[in-house]
Order: structure tokens, then sequence, then C-alpha cells
């Protein structure tokens, strides 16, 4: 794996995979800029961005030099693929997206989530579970697809369990070139380097 190369990282997968909180650990190990889809695409109330605006930020977003992105948007995941250098699918099994989602749920109830847009407070819906439940069937087979046609010239990284994710940090952090900052004190990164927070 070439860790020195990541410099514009696309992290995809189902909700409550675990997009946000690897992007965040990923901007620190990497010293990239993170972009949260969620707190861009959604307006105050849960409020869609109009399909062809979004596009347009996105293409705008991608032009950065160094940055990685969270979010799952199908309908514009070109956009950041194309641009990508290093696309990481979160394939973690859907038994643990659901209880994750209940707990972020639970823990945020009646606020806005640091990824999130303001005045987007988190609640707990049937749809948002029906969709986690049915993304191994539904959206996972059209992001593979996608991935597949753009991943000729970029890393292409599955993780299919925390374990993983964690391995692929430990790995990022000892061969990271900022290794030194690291170790001076992130508040997500102690212990033996990469405390889950």
């Amino acid at each position: 794996m070439k860790f020195a190369e990541m410099k514009k990282v696309v992290i995809i997968g189902s909700s409550a995979s675990g997009k946000s909180t690897l992007a965040r650990k990923l901007s620190v190990l990497l010293r990239l800029d993170v972009i949260h889809l969620d707190a861009l695409y959604w307006q105050p109330g849960w409020v869609r961005t109009p399909l062809a605006e979004w596009s347009g930020v996105l293409a705008d977003l991608v032009q950065q030099d160094r940055w990685v992105i969270e979010g799952n948007y199908l309908e514009t995941l070109d956009i950041q693929l194309a641009a990508a250098d290093t696309i990481i699918f979160l394939d973690l099994p859907r038994s643990l997206c659901l209880w994750r989602a209940i707990k972020r749920r639970v823990t945020y109830l009646g606020r806005s989530r640091s990824d999130a847009a303001p005045n987007c407070f988190d609640y707990l819906s049937w749809h948002l579970l029906r969709t986690i439940w049915l993304y191994p069937d539904v959206k996972r087979p059209l992001v593979l697809q996608q991935v597949t046609q753009t991943a000729s010239d970029k890393q292409v990284i599955i993780l299919r369990q925390p374990a993983e994710v964690y391995q692929f940090l430990e790995g990022i952090a000892y061969h990271s070139l900022s290794f030194s900052h690291i170790l001076n004190g992130s508040p997500c990164l102690q212990g033996r380097f990469l405390r889950y927070c």
C-alpha cells in the first residue's frame, strides 16, 4: 500500500459504517482536509441541495490539492471517484451498522453532529434502518460497479471488519511522515496510537 500517495481519498460505505470517524483520523495522520458531505449537502431542516447545484459543489471541492471526502451520494459518486487517488470502501456487516446507527441516534438525540449540517438534528427513523438493512443488496452492487469502472489507476481498499480498519490506520501511523505529531497530542490517537473515539 502506498501511504505517501494518499492525497485525495474517498471513503464510501453504508450509513453508520464509520466513514466520518475514519475520515477524521486519516485527516490527522495524512494531514488532509476532511470534507463531510452531509454537512454540505443538507441544508437546515434536512432540506436537500438540488442535484445540479450539488454536482457543481463537488466539482469545485475535488479541485483542491489534498483531501479526504466521506459521504454516501451515489448520484455524484463518479465525480469523487474520478478525482481520487485512493478509494476506501467500508464494507462492514449490516448488523454492526444498524447497532452503530441506533447508538449514534441515542448519543446525538435532538442535536446536530459535528459532521452534519446545522439544525439537522438526529432522530431514529425506520427509513434509515431500512436503508442500512438493504444497503448490501441494493446500493453495494451499484457502488462496487462504479468503483470497478474507475479503479484502474487508483488504490482501492476494502475493509470488512473494525479490526481491519484499526490495522489499516495503525499501518498508516507507523509509515506516516507526520508520525512525530501523532505522538504529541491528538486526542483521538492515544494508547496504541489509535484509540477509538
